[in-house]
């Protein structure tokens, strides 16, 4: 799990998330959908396409690209899996869990049982959670966004649950693909990294200090979708990176 790779994986799953959110935007606008369904998609593909260009240009440079690109369609016994597809899928499904929620779920449960259960529990866990909750208050706009926030950083904590449970594996085959594909980090480096990336999250996600000077029009438009529904989840996978690289920087025990 390189630093390219991990770039690449966040950057395109912002941009499919991104560009889900302004489709349904532009459906639900009442023009024409088709040209502005196709500029939407367009766009999509063209950032993401950017994003692929960090695995391109990573792979191409020390031949590991091919090696990857083979890798997932050989499913010899003898072929090592080096990188652990299990995290990314759980992501990808909670990541359109969250965008469900969004659309769907919280604008049609303002209150309830289960809204307000997940409500109250995530507000005490969650600091940051807590922030957006009064940020949102103080702006006096909800449309479903509290409830949308809570269950995200849920999903996020299921995530993070999930994936350090199997961190000793991820560390090994992150060893197996160091050395089969080398990288310009060193083990400690990319570990330092990816640390570093993980304590501004917990500052700007998790304790939430920043989210006090944010204005109201950031929790309103498509920035606002992000960060109360795709954050928190990238919060989560970065913190795992981190700990996975960490613990593949040390010696195989």
């Amino acid at each position: 799990m390189g630093v390219s790779r991990l770039l690449a994986k966040a950057w395109v799953a912002t941009c499919l998330f991104a560009g889900a959110h302004a489709l349904r935007t532009a459906i639900l606008s009442g023009v024409n959908p088709w040209p502005t369904v196709l500029q939407v998609l367009v766009a999509t593909i063209l950032f993401a396409a950017m994003g692929l260009l960090f695995v391109g240009g990573y792979g191409v440079s020390r031949d590991a690209f091919h090696a990857r690109a083979t890798a997932i369609f050989k499913f010899g016994k003898k072929t090592p899996r080096t990188m652990p597809m299990f995290n990314d899928v759980v992501f990808l499904c909670f990541a359109v869990m969250s965008f469900v929620v969004q659309v769907w779920y919280a604008p049609r449960h303002l209150s309830g049982r289960v809204t307000e259960a997940v409500e109250n529990a995530l507000y005490f866990a969650i600091p940051g959670n807590a922030l957006v909750i009064a940020r949102l208050d103080a702006c006096a706009i909800d449309g479903g966004r509290v409830f949308a926030s809570s269950a995200a950083w849920f999903l996020a904590l299921v995530f993070a649950a999930s994936a350090i449970s199997r961190l000793k594996q991820t560390a090994d085959a992150m060893r197996v693909d160091r050395m089969l594909h080398p990288q310009s980090l060193s083990p400690m480096g990319l570990a330092a990294v990816l640390g570093i990336v993980a304590v501004v999250g917990i500052q700007c996600l998790f304790v939430g200090a920043p989210i006090v000077l944010l204005p109201c029009s950031a929790f309103i438009g498509l920035p606002g979708q992000l960060l109360i529904g795709f954050a928190p989840l990238v919060f989560a996978y970065v913190v795992y990176a981190a700990l996975a690289a960490l613990l593949a920087s040390g010696g195989e025990k």
